[in-house]
């Protein structure tokens, strides 16, 4: 490495996984041609990792957040381009991060156009602020993870329903947690003494989970948010529907119907699954499939009675689509749910499409998923969507959300105090 090119991370090399870094080089030649890279690894192992070539000003200074890229893993300015445009080094794998304690280490660096290495940073990207505390659930039915902000409180508090996909993901609820929310993320099988599978869901165990969260002692809110990713957001749907203290919740990419496994509540079928029809499955050149219009028809007459009657609940929605999802059509399923809750004179909602993002909308700066295997489906799938637009859609919508939490979940002081 040359003792005169330096790289260095403001404001620290040190940040949250959702902060944004800007990334300069100095001591370079004047218009000297350089290539940033990025690489990091993931919990299984897995090597991600981008490259772009940048041009030196002429005090051979770069600086991501004005220059462009000329080439490479993306073009054009995108100061953090190195991190959402990074690709695994093996086909179909999405970047799994998912224990909290652990930082996502990304090594970022600078080199000649021969290759070599000219100088050399390493970003420590933390899934919990400072203060934040972590406790591991198993109470009655409960598995999951309690995320508490530091401070006395009192806080919003918030359901994660990142429970399908097996196991337990901590990312987004330790990421909430340390923007001033109480979280609960929860696992529905696949986790600890869990089942490995299951066949079908019970309403019953969400419920159990939300009165859990509300008797915590520095809860201030009155009720509970709950967000969802992708089939949890019917289930987000159902518990908002039919269970009592919800006061707002965010749908991502979801259905609007009651999908893949019957949902039961107190012991009483209350809506059976819509299915897909897997000879509707487009299958790609590299072998991951589109499963976008697979789906049965939820407004088809025979399958109405998988429809979630949003109507009746009595909280706020945020409704979050994204339109080249090709996981399913999450974009036509939100514009239904808005029409019928205008025709119930509803107004207890929102909605926020972004063109050109994917189905997997999550907390921003992670690597854009193309391709991984869907764990329901058991074969990779094309979750749709241009890196680009996908990584701007996941830095203002998580903005949104947090917006959208802490204005309906308002917290009440008193309530913390008669608790303790």
């Amino acid at each position: 490495m040359s003792s005169q090119v330096r790289l260095r991370l403001l404001p620290s090399s040190r940040c949250l996984f959702d902060e944004p870094v800007q990334v300069k080089v100095a001591g370079l030649m004047s218009r000297q041609v350089v290539t940033m890279r990025a690489r990091t690894t993931d919990e299984k192992g897995v090597l991600f990792s981008s490259s772009a070539s940048y041009r030196a000003d002429g005090s051979g200074e770069i600086d991501l957040d004005r220059d462009p890229s000329l080439s490479g893993s993306y073009v054009g300015v995108e100061p953090m381009g190195l991190l959402w445009s990074m690709r695994a080094d093996t086909l179909h794998k999405r970047l799994i991060r998912t224990k909290a304690l652990n930082p996502h280490v990304v090594k970022f660096s600078v080199h000649e156009e021969e290759g070599r290495m000219l100088a050399e940073e390493t970003n420590e990207r933390f899934l919990m602020a400072d203060g934040v505390t972590r406790v591991p659930i198993k109470d009655g039915n409960i598995r999951g993870v309690l995320f508490t902000p530091p401070g006395k409180g009192p806080f919003p508090a918030v359901l994660d329903l990142y429970t399908f996909g097996g196991g337990l993901s901590e990312k987004r609820a330790s990421l909430l947690a340390s923007r001033g929310f109480l979280v609960l993320t929860v696992a529905l099988y696949g986790h600890a003494d869990m089942p490995r599978n299951i066949t079908e869901v019970h309403l019953d165990y969400f419920q159990e989970a939300i009165e859990y969260l509300r008797k915590q002692d520095k809860v201030g809110s009155r009720g509970v948010g709950v967000i969802s990713l992708s089939k949890s957001g019917d289930l987000a749907l159902s518990i908002a529907s039919y269970l009592e203290g919800v006061e707002a919740t965010v749908w991502i990419n979801g259905c609007s119907a009651n999908v893949a496994l019957p949902l039961f509540f107190k012991k009483r079928l209350i809506h059976r699954a819509l299915q897909f029809d897997m000879s509707k499955v487009i299958t790609t050149e590299s072998g991951a499939i589109i499963p976008k219009h697979a789906g049965e028809d939820p407004l088809a007459e025979e399958h109405r009675d998988t429809l979630i009657p949003i109507e009746r609940a009595g909280g706020r929605f945020l409704f979050v689509a994204a339109e080249d999802d090709l996981n399913w059509d999450s974009k036509a399923y939100m514009d239904e749910m808005v029409e019928r809750l205008k025709r119930h004179g509803k107004q207890n909602f929102e909605s926020v499409s972004y063109p050109g993002a994917g189905h997997f909308l999550e907390p921003p700066y992670g690597p854009y998923c193309l391709s991984s295997v869907h764990s329901v489906v058991g074969k990779p799938v094309l979750w749709g969507g241009e890196p680009r637009a996908h990584a701007a859609a996941e830095v203002h919508m998580w903005k949104k959300i947090q917006e959208f939490f802490r204005t309906h979940l308002r917290c009440d002081a008193t309530q913390t105090k008669a608790r303790l």
